[in-house]
């Protein structure tokens, strides 16, 4: 069963990024969306039509697809954009130490990073990197799966658990909300001193 599911999303990522060669990703992007209505909407005309005839009792082809919910609640938004602000934060901390030299080593070594990238950016486009990137993943995917296929199951079951013990090593990491009204309550005899 996996190794269909990932040879049917390796097969879509490959086919979109091919494609984008020779079309603008908005373009792919209908097509896209242009196939899988064509697919659904017969599916759904034919189901119709059976429901006409009284050969069906009316069900939906895709009711268990429009009964999933896929909103997010206000406390995963909120994770969510934390997590986001958090990544930018650090990424603009990092270039910005990085590009005026805290450390002389580093910046040294993200220069030779940058020259080589300019090399490999003549050589080929970011499309060709993403494409064979995807590849290589999903070539080690699929021989890890065929070699240790237990090992492979073990993993899907241990990722929920990954998850649960990194949020809980973020939220310990965290400043505590607490913090804040304490710095208020400093500012505010301050203020009441300037008043005087």
């Amino acid at each position: 069963m996996v190794t269909k599911v990932t040879c049917v999303v390796f097969t879509g990522l490959v086919i979109s990024l091919a494609s984008l060669f020779q079309l603008s990703a908005i373009t792919v992007l209908s097509h896209l969306c242009l196939g899988v209505m064509c697919v659904t909407f017969t599916l759904r005309l034919y189901y119709k039509l059976l429901e006409l005839l009284r050969w069906n009792p009316g069900v939906h082809p895709f009711q268990s697809y429009l009964d999933h919910d896929s909103s997010l609640t206000d406390k995963e938004t909120v994770m969510l954009v934390e997590e986001v602000v958090l990544l930018i934060a650090f990424a603009v901390t990092e270039i910005k130490r990085l590009i005026f030299i805290e450390s002389m080593i580093d910046s040294i070594k993200f220069v030779g990073l940058l020259y080589l990238l300019s090399y490999v950016g003549v050589l080929t486009s970011g499309l060709t990197l993403v494409i064979t990137g995807e590849f290589f993943i999903q070539k080690y995917n699929l021989l890890f799966y065929v070699l240790m296929p237990t090992q492979y199951e073990h993993i899907f079951v241990a990722m929920p658990l990954c998850r649960c013990r990194c949020l809980g090593l973020y939220a310990s990491v965290r400043p505590s909300p607490a913090a804040a009204p304490t710095l208020a309550s400093a500012t505010a005899p301050k203020q009441k001193a300037k008043s005087k």
